[in-house]
């Protein structure tokens, strides 16, 4: 594992990508490791050589005890950047990342050719840190587990995506409490807000809509105040931006850091993110024997379909894949479109997407709101499709 050394810790850093393409540092929030960014990078790696690095306290690198300054923590990322070789790089940063980034930028201002500043602030609560680091230096990351849980993700998406709720709670649980009360104290001391307007480079504000740690409102609208010449995105998610909109994020980044012909490149990110939701949803023979039957005539449409239908609806965080699945099987029925109906029948019962009982309480419910004739071609249909299924083993 590579280890960068700083004020006496070890920081833990991961150089992906070309080496033709322009640098990217990417910085995390406090609770979270360089894996925050993990559903970003596909998208990421297109376009950047990315560099990622577990902030001091975080992940692999050292937490040594004692409160850190932004100042510590941004030294820790040139000193990640010495040790891949990166003179110089576009900074992007999600809430403490952020911070750290804005510190970078202003007190080494010729390592950075951009910022984007991503779910964070220049100015938080100081009591209201000083309460959680105290909780955290006596009861450990779980005394405040919940608390920072309610305020990394969106309810919509913990509903709907359990598994990764529970592993982001998992990760700070398990973190050190050193490393924790460490960073929060950077965040409570932090000194930015008064300096930003020195900045001088081009630098991006990303909000989150359901943000409720740093919203737009008292967080996001002070930095666009504050930096000179800054552009806002504003993202439908949470705190945490790569987890929970990984692609719009990718998207944002690309297009705002690589101008030019790169928004062309922003577009196949979010069709990359598409797809990947297209595969696992129907499968990749299907979407193989899809994309094969492409024409010039409509090549097009289904780029578009895979862009909107497949990344930006199935990609939102308030209904897991289940219920939507079944949507899709109710509308479709409702509406006598068939060929899609039997799709995502097959869909969802070869890939473990629903049970033939579910399908059954589905169609069941079709008839009396959709009307008898469309639920009685719909089992109909159904079971060609299950007959299929089972002829082919």
């Amino acid at each position: 594992m590579p280890f960068a050394v700083s004020n006496g810790a070890r920081i833990y850093w991961k150089l992906e990508g070309a080496d033709d393409k322009p640098a990217l540092v990417l910085l995390n929030s406090i609770g979270t490791d360089l894996s925050l960014w993990d559903a970003a990078m596909p998208a990421l790696l297109a376009a950047f050589r990315v560099l990622r690095l577990d902030a001091r306290g975080h992940g692999a690198s050292d937490a040594p005890d004692g409160d850190y300054t932004l100042a510590q923590l941004a030294g820790d990322a040139v000193a990640a950047m010495d040790a891949a070789g990166l003179d110089k790089a576009a900074i992007a940063g999600v809430s403490l990342g952020g911070m750290i980034a804005m510190e970078l930028a202003l007190t080494r201002p010729e390592r950075v050719s951009a910022l984007a500043l991503i779910c964070t602030s220049a100015t938080m609560d100081r009591a209201a840190w000083q309460d959680r680091i105290n909780k955290v230096r006596t009861g450990g990351t779980a005394a405040i587990a919940d608390l920072a849980m309610q305020r990394f993700l969106s309810p919509a998406f913990t509903a709907g995506q359990p598994a990764i709720a529970e592993s982001v709670r998992r990760s700070l649980v398990g973190m050190a409490r050193e490393g924790y009360a460490g960073a929060g104290a950077a965040i409570r001391d932090m000194d930015l807000i008064g300096r930003l307007s020195h900045l001088a480079c081009p630098t991006l504000i990303v909000v989150g809509e359901r943000d409720v740690s740093t919203p737009f409102a008292g967080h996001g609208e002070n930095l666009v105040a504050a930096i000179p010449a800054a552009q806002l995105a504003r993202l439908d998610c949470g705190h945490l931006a790569p987890l929970e909109a990984p692609a719009a994020l990718a998207g944002a980044l690309r297009g705002f850091l690589s101008p030019g012909p790169d928004v062309a490149d922003a577009a196949d990110a979010l069709f990359e993110a598409g797809l990947k939701n297209r595969r696992r949803v129907l499968g990749d023979a299907w979407v193989d024997r899809s994309l094969a039957g492409r024409t010039p005539f409509n090549a097009e449409f289904q780029a578009m379909i895979t862009r909107i239908a497949w990344q930006e609806i199935w990609s939102r965080p308030g209904l897991d894949d289940r219920t939507r699945r079944l949507l899709v099987i109710a509308i479709t029925a409702s509406l006598g479109r068939w060929e899609e109906f039997r799709l995502h029948v097959r869909a969802g019962l070869t890939r473990g997407g629903f049970t033939q009982d579910d399908l059954k309480e589905v169609l069941m419910q079709t008839a009396i709101y959709a009307g008898v004739p469309a639920g009685n071609t719909a089992f109909a249909e159904a079971a060609a499709v299950m007959k299929g299924i089972e002829a082919a083993g």
